[in-house]
């Protein structure tokens, strides 16, 4: 059964445990410990050595119960790694049931709130001595920079039939079904350096042709599908010189790819058009670290989700997302994986929070997901 006092006791602990993008050693040690006291297999693989992480993945196996072999296998994943400002989290568990950091720094609910759900809905199942098929956990480093961690993962050490993320906005119960492309932009612009006192009329200025660009381009919502943002600027100096290089930091996103290349033209046409009317140079670098996918509404991992939530009591919503998953990496991998809700909300804020009911309702959705595989598999 689960208990809900360790899930929480689970949870802040976790989240106490500093752990920002590219800082995983720490709350790597720790969840091997855990599983390894569960009695599961575990192995940390040698990712770090790509990524230039502290750590590598964890790859944890919960074998099958002798005779539920034939069980297909599920493949659960949840990433340790979580944003700024993320150091000295101090969780505070509310008189109203709900879960959040002092308002200094994150929560850390992403994703420690699918780590806490998932260790608690095994550790009761062994508990109550369930049988099940096999299930294996990958918990990812590097999700926050690009899913860096889940795109160094070896393809032959993951077994599942089907996939199930535990990182989606949404009350439990939503199922996040398809994610767009995202590309990378560094646009590149250059000009000439002059005295903006003495000749100014010498100089190009970088900033003035990366201002009319982006004046020029459309940016946030662009279409249903589409969306592009500027995020960082970097260059300047001295206000009596006129600046000779600029680069500007974008993306663009995208659920059809035609769109998305449409938006890249345009960016690199833009910036080319502007940096030639003042006098100066653009490149447009753009780089794809996740592509788009998209699952049917009868694909068999979204039927077993579906109706393990039906089991629950629970209507599915199935919904695709603006934001990039793990889910991506694994589709792309040949794992069919929904990314599924497990209530954390205003993540990437100080205001993130969770609901200890939907900390509580993720356990029970893992453990009816591998009931549901079990049932399936026996009928």
């Amino acid at each position: 059964m689960v208990q809900r006092e360790r899930i929480i006791d689970t949870f802040v602990s976790l989240v106490r445990i500093d752990s920002e993008s590219g800082y995983e050693r720490d709350i790597v040690d720790d969840v091997c410990g855990r599983f390894r006291c569960l009695g599961l297999d575990v192995i940390e693989d040698e990712s770090a050595e790509r990524t230039g992480h502290e750590a590598g993945n964890v790859i944890a196996t919960w074998h099958a119960t002798p005779g539920y072999e034939h069980v297909p296998t599920l493949l659960f994943a949840v990433h340790l790694d979580t944003v700024t400002p993320g150091r000295g989290i101090q969780p505070i568990v509310g008189d109203d049931d709900i879960i959040r950091s002092d308002g200094t720094t994150i929560l850390g609910s992403d994703d420690k709130a699918g780590v806490a759900a998932w260790i608690e809905a095994v550790t009761s199942m062994i508990e109550d001595g369930e049988r099940h098929g096999r299930v294996q956990l990958v918990c990812t480093v590097g999700e926050e920079r690009g899913l860096i961690g889940a795109q160094a993962l070896d393809r032959a050490m993951l077994h599942g039939t089907y996939g199930f993320a535990l990182d989606s906005e949404g009350r439990v119960g939503s199922v996040c079904i398809g994610g767009p492309s995202q590309a990378k932009i560094v646009a590149t612009i250059r000009g000439v350096a002059a005295h903006a006192g003495c000749h100014p009329e010498d100089g190009v200025s970088a900033i003035t042709i990366a201002a009319r660009a982006i004046a020029r381009l459309p940016w946030g919502r662009i279409d249903a599908q589409t969306t592009a943002n500027v995020g960082r600027i970097e260059g300047g100096g001295p206000t009596n010189v006129v600046v000779d290089h600029v680069i500007v930091h974008a993306e663009a996103r995208s659920h059809d790819a035609h769109k998305l290349e449409s938006v890249l033209d345009a960016m690199r046409t833009v910036f080319a058009q502007e940096a030639a009317l003042e006098g100066g140079t653009a490149s447009v670098d753009a780089q794809i670290p996740y592509a788009a996918y998209v699952l049917a509404d009868d694909e068999d991992v979204v039927v077993l989700a579906k109706e393990a939530f039906a089991s629950m009591g629970i209507q599915s919503a199935l919904f695709v997302s603006g934001g990039g998953s793990d889910a991506h990496v694994f589709n792309h991998m040949g794992i069919p994986t929904v990314n599924l809700g497990i209530g954390y909300e205003a993540i990437h804020t100080t205001q993130e929070h969770i609901r200890i009911d939907d900390l509580i309702a993720s356990a029970h959705a893992v453990q009816a997901i591998v009931r549901t595989a079990v049932h399936r598999s026996t009928q």
